[in-house]
């Protein structure tokens, strides 16, 4: 009798949404996986949280809604954009359909993940190991060598370890890389009472030009503040005068509380934002995922978003092939990833920088800020609204993508 072919072991490099979703998927469904991270928890200052109605989905096709139910989490109730202290026009959320964005903390996401996974048998778990090199053999990728000189075999290699990859750099993938008009500086400070009951989105917008955002984020207590940084900008104060500089910006209730909150303001985390896209996502026995493969923009949260669908799109084309054994069909199905997937990036990359360029003129044209001031009681609602169309492409995802495992 012939034996039945056995599932081929996956290595998958880096524990975020696109690594930590395709293990579980896989593992679930009778492939052998491990999973390595670099760092021994999820807990890092920064994690992007922001849910869009396409991830939500996403993370339901995974049969992940019990899940998510769990986790800390806020829903958005609005987007509000203000110039000068004076709103310029506010939309209600959802802007469609009856999901809101929603922020979820994503270290209880990613735990979560694992936990699932570590359900199902075959699952391999080793945080706090970084790594070191690819194994090449014959022209393909069979492994990869870890820090402490141990060599991990793989059919497959999947490289989800973020925009500075090193399995990237290692496998000759090159990665095209678009201009960034903005870096950010990322602040957590105390919440305000009126967060709590509306949690809107709050752009803010300086006479000089200068801009941040502010909302509650998903765990209790806690805003979240962006700086828009010019690219290579440096920027040092103390506490108490960014608390000053953020409540030049504000409407007079949230500058009160950012005066009175200033001495405790956490130090930012520069985030030096990298956007771009890799031409080829794969060789033979490797494929990249998420910001290892397309870094995305911070605008409009799309990062975690297309992790989660890269993940199930990777799984539909490649479980077939890993439980059959079929080593040349698994290259083959890594091209048609990278064919599926590519479309989308590279629309919402290219809505990304149409979105920033028309910040940029605003922050630019003192000229245009005033108009815009001026004019807001007649033209705020249409400005909204032509706002608001522009966004839903980018909340429910530019193509179908379902589980179909």
């Amino acid at each position: 009798m012939t034996p039945s072919p056995q599932p081929q072991p996956v290595v998958i490099v880096g524990a975020g949404p696109a690594g930590a979703s395709l293990a579980m998927l896989l593992v679930e469904r009778g492939v052998p996986v491990t999973l390595v991270e670099a760092a021994r928890d999820f807990q890092r200052q920064f994690r992007g949280e922001g849910l869009m109605p396409s991830g939500l989905a996403a993370l339901e096709s995974m049969g992940c809604g019990p899940l998510l139910a769990r986790l800390p989490q806020r829903p958005l109730s609005a987007w509000s954009f203000q110039l000068h202290g004076q709103q310029l026009f506010r939309v209600e959320e959802p802007l469609e359909g009856d999901r809101p964005c929603t922020l979820i903390s994503q270290p209880a996401l990613l735990d979560a993940l694992l936990e699932r996974a570590s359900r199902a048998g075959g699952f391999q778990w080793k945080p706090g190991v970084a790594v070191a090199d690819l194994i090449e053999s014959g022209g393909r990728i069979t492994g990869v060598v870890l820090s402490d000189g141990s060599r991990l075999g793989a059919c497959l290699v999947v490289g989800s370890d973020g925009r500075s990859s090193l399995l990237r750099q290692r496998s000759g993938l090159e990665l095209e890389r678009q201009s960034s008009p903005i870096d950010l500086l990322w602040f957590r400070l105390p919440s305000h009472p009126r967060f709590e009951d509306d949690n809107a989105f709050t752009m803010l917008l300086g006479d000089d030009g200068s801009a941040c955002s502010v909302f509650h984020g998903a765990l209790p207590g806690e805003l979240q503040l962006g700086w828009v940084l010019n690219p290579g900008e440096r920027i040092e104060r103390s506490p108490e005068a960014w608390g000053e500089t953020f409540a030049a910006l504000a409407p007079g209730w949230l500058a009160d509380h950012l005066r009175q909150v200033g001495p405790v303001i956490s130090a930012p985390l520069k985030l030096s934002v990298q956007v771009g896209c890799c031409r080829r996502w794969q060789r033979p026995g490797l494929l990249l995922l998420g910001d290892a493969a397309h870094p995305m923009s911070p605008i409009r949260a799309q990062g975690i978003n297309m992790a989660l669908r890269d993940a199930i799109v990777a799984t539909n084309h490649l479980l077939a092939p890993l439980l059959a054994g079929d080593t040349a069909a698994i290259d083959d199905s890594l091209k048609r990833i990278e064919a599926e997937r590519m479309p989308e990036i590279r629309r919402a990359q290219a809505l990304q920088q149409q979105e920033a360029r028309q910040a940029q003129w605003l922050r630019r044209s003192p000229l245009l800020r005033l108009v815009l001031v001026q004019l807001a009681p007649w033209l705020g609602g249409r400005i909204g609204q032509s706002w608001r169309q522009r966004q839903i492409p980018l909340r429910q995802g530019l193509a179908p993508v379902q589980l179909t495992v």
